[in-house]
């Protein structure tokens, strides 16, 4: 079931995902006229420059976190004429009419731990020759975290059942197969280290626990978050996001 976010928050904090949004978005070639889902909207940051880029068109914003919508329908009041806002699982049929022109989507899909359903289902809601452009946290994501997290609960997370994992961080080729095998060409796939440095203290434990550690936390009791996050932050050797991203573009067949 997809997680509830802190969405204000969110985004409050000096996300490196404003970023990953342009460079994602500045693989896409669009007209103006076009139909765009924008997969794991968030609150709207890419949403609204797509919106920008299909001045002509409209952006269908999908995500499976209610108060994220609810943030992105706030900053996005005076455009809601050309937005369609859907609360929906990724791996599932999306409740939308037709099929969309373009699939985007940033910092989303390694909250999502079954690639192969996820890919066969956008491609279904995209047209033939129709542009899929993401990214997302790739193999050797936020490792020193992890290695952090696994040493402060005593145990492997990568070990843990797939019920229990709460990201998946992907490689080029399983996902350069999975795609292949949901119907996409001309696939190109690739990883990108690209840490982010925060200040220590206040900023660098809030950014964990609003953007990397919210599910791990949210199998805790709620008096046991701030230690938790200041031990993890304990742990890392400087305060630094260590990300690596995994750039996806590709055709529907």
């Amino acid at each position: 079931m997809p997680r509830e976010w802190d969405a204000k928050t969110y985004d409050s904090l000096p996300l490196p995902h404003q970023q990953w949004g342009k460079r994602t978005l500045g693989r896409l070639h669009l007209t103006g006229g076009e139909t765009v889902l924008d997969a794991g909207c968030g609150t709207g940051r890419d949403t609204a420059a797509l919106l920008d880029l299909v001045p002509d068109g409209r952006v269908i914003g999908v995500d499976g976190s209610r108060r994220m919508l609810d943030q992105l329908r706030t900053k996005l009041a005076d455009r809601t004429d050309r937005i369609e806002v859907v609360h929906a699982d990724l791996t599932r049929p999306l409740p939308v009419s037709g099929q969309v022109d373009a699939i985007t989507s940033v910092a989303t899909f390694h909250w999502i731990t079954d690639h192969a359903a996820l890919f066969t289902n956008l491609a279904r809601h995209l047209r033939p020759g129709g542009q899929f452009v993401a990214e997302c946290g790739g193999q050797g994501n936020v490792a020193r975290i992890n290695a952090a997290v696994d040493e402060v609960l005593g145990k492997k997370a990568d070990g843990m059942d797939d019920k229990d994992r709460v990201w998946y961080f992907a490689g080029v080729e399983e996902t350069t197969e999975r795609l292949q095998d949901a119907g996409f060409t001309g696939i190109e796939v690739s990883l990108l280290p690209d840490p982010a440095r925060l200040e220590p203290g206040e900023q660098l434990w809030s950014y964990l626990a609003t953007v990397v550690l919210g599910s791990h936390l949210d199998k805790l009791p709620e008096s046991e978050h701030e230690r938790f996050v200041r031990d993890v932050a304990a742990r890392l050797p400087e305060p630094v996001v260590d990300y690596v991203r995994l750039n996806i573009t590709a055709r529907r067949a």
